[in-house]
């Protein structure tokens, strides 16, 4: 199979889809790699290393989708590259498809196969394509969160941990999945006063033993999260329902009972966010104020520390990545019935069921689809 590897050309996006030693096993397992010119080198991997890999350098993105029996990249492809992928042609990359109807329009118009990371499902649950990059968002999210407070970006001109005799700020996390653990992680470590809504108690559970008293669990109901937020100097939201939309956890009503300066940072963002006054922000353009808080929304928050996140991501995508380029999409989601759960769009069709209802289109089963 010949396999593209287009640069990314979202706003600060430097992430790629293939690093050197990645192309490298495609290689080994009798497949070529075209990787385009420059792709990787915000990261350290100029386009001699991708060579020395076994991969052919492309000048121009049109040429790889034009060639290219699957194109993997990492962010959901902007409208320009959608118009360039071909019936039958697997895509595999984030698409985040439930808030965006235009993407889902095109790719359905494109008639490839849309392998989305971020429904991809694991042997013992979760969403091991979606995990690394949770990891870095939630850890990145107390980050711009701390930096977000301070006096000259409109906050409230609190240190995130305090000092001897001045208390720290209070920290809200809402959803204790992989990128709430991580964001807590974080919180507590900088010395912040912290707290963490979930609906699950299974896993406010496995949150009480993994921090003990150093954090607060509290189960999530309107009422809860109206009284944390209120009182809180920095929320996060964490919210995922795979595939879906967020749901709007935090009201603009809420907002407005926040104190002037406070901060809120929507991680759910790729999925339409779970503030309901959350709007889509890039790394040039992070923040903006609405009802006096300060909203960080940036849609590749893991962007900002792309030579991190792409080694994250490539130890995860590389396994399923060379099944379908070994098996062809077809035999290989049948052989992993966890990689037909990443297939969101085929051949025209919706395949995912909660994409299909949150862009309130008709569905049409995985398994029917690589059954024909």
């Amino acid at each position: 199979m010949l396999i593209g590897v287009p640069k990314e050309i979202k706003n600060f996006e430097y992430r790629v889809g293939l690093v050197p030693s990645s192309v490298r096993e495609f290689i080994a397992h009798g497949h070529r790699v075209i990787v385009q010119k420059g792709a990787g080198e915000k990261i350290g991997f100029d386009d001699f290393a991708y060579q020395q890999a076994g991969a052919q350098i492309e000048e121009e993105a049109a040429a790889i989708y034009q060639q290219a029996d699957m194109i993997i990249k990492v962010k959901e492809p902007q409208p320009q590259e959608c118009r360039l992928l071909r019936e039958n042609q697997i895509l595999f990359a984030y698409l985040h498809l439930a808030p965006d109807p235009q993407q889902a329009r095109l790719l359905q118009e494109s008639g490839c196969i849309a392998v989305a990371y971020e429904t991809v499902t694991g042997k013992s649950g979760g969403l091991p394509l979606l995990a690394p990059m949770s990891e870095v968002a939630g850890r990145m999210s107390i980050q711009a969160g701390a930096n977000c407070l301070e006096i000259k970006n409109g906050g409230r001109g609190i240190l995130l941990g305090g000092v001897p005799g001045v208390a720290p700020a209070k920290v809200v996390v809402i959803g204790g999945g992989i990128a709430g653990t991580n964001a807590v992680r974080m919180a507590m470590g900088m010395g912040a006063q912290v707290v963490v809504i979930d609906q699950s108690l299974e896993r406010l559970y496995h949150l009480d033993l993994q921090f003990g008293s150093k954090i607060t669990t509290i189960f999530s109901t309107m009422g809860a999260i109206e009284e944390h937020v209120l009182s809180a100097d920095l929320v996060i939201g964490a919210v995922l329902i795979p595939g879906a939309s967020a749901p709007k956890l935090v009201t603009k009503n809420m907002l407005s009972g926040m104190r002037s300066g406070s901060v809120v940072v929507d991680v759910s963002i790729d999925q339409g966010g779970c503030f309901e006054t959350s709007k889509p922000t890039t790394h040039d353009h992070p923040t903006f104020i609405e009802e006096g808080v300060v909203h960080y929304c940036v849609t590749n928050m893991p962007g900002a520390v792309p030579r991190t996140s792409t080694f994250a991501l490539n130890n995860a995508t590389l396994p399923f990545g060379l099944l379908l380029a070994d098996l062809g999409y077809k035999k290989a989601m049948q052989q992993n019935p966890h990689l037909m759960h990443g297939l969101n769009i085929c051949r025209g069709k919706i395949t995912h069921k909660a994409v299909a209802e949150a862009l309130q289109q008709p569905y049409t089963s995985a398994e029917q689809m690589i059954g024909e």
